[in-house]
């Protein structure tokens, strides 16, 4: 008998997505470090060069380490420390242990939260900060809204992914 398996059907609560919003912004203060991180390394490699192709270089370069981050965190214990902090783990549908491959799809499809809006603002030749911040700030909202749409409040990158958030129990303070 494996013990590894929980039901499809939500019997463990739904993180509120306010929760998860919270714990998003507080992720995006931890990567923060963890890029920082990934920058120093990178130039310290290559020696600083600003040709195009270096800088190109970095994205892609912190796109991956940005991955590995969370690919690691979700199909390890499930949650990174934000996720921890607010209680929320994510789990495989039907599973309380996240493939390597679902934490990939489901990272990828995470991207959905910026990737529309940036291709929006690419395709409308956008140079001003305020309109790159309200394509993105609407971009956020619609895929945000997703959750809304779902049955079980699960946004559209996990619901493809075959993943779920869950809520976990506050645990008592030993005395």
């Amino acid at each position: 008998m494996q013990t590894d398996k929980i039901p499809a059907a939500p019997l463990i609560g739904t993180p509120t997505v306010k929760r998860r919003v919270i714990a998003m912004v507080y992720e995006a203060f931890l990567l923060i470090a963890v890029e920082a991180l990934a920058v120093f390394i990178y130039i310290f490699v290559t020696g600083n060069r600003q040709e195009p192709a270096y800088r190109a270089g970095l994205m892609v370069f912190l796109f991956l380490v940005t991955a590995a981050y969370f690919v690691h965190a979700w199909s390890g214990s499930g949650f990174t420390l934000a996720m921890k902090t607010w209680r929320i783990k994510v789990v495989k549908v039907g599973s309380s242990k996240v493939p390597f491959r679902n934490a990939a799809l489901r990272y990828l499809l995470a991207w959905g939260w910026f990737a529309p809006a940036l291709l929006v603002g690419g395709l409308m030749d956008l140079h001003h900060f305020k309109e790159w911040a309200l394509v993105l700030v609407l971009g956020l909202i619609a895929w945000g809204l997703t959750a809304f749409l779902d049955k079980d409040r699960q946004f559209l990158h996990d619901r493809i992914a075959g993943t779920r958030l869950i809520a976990l129990p506050k645990v008592g303070k030993k005395k």
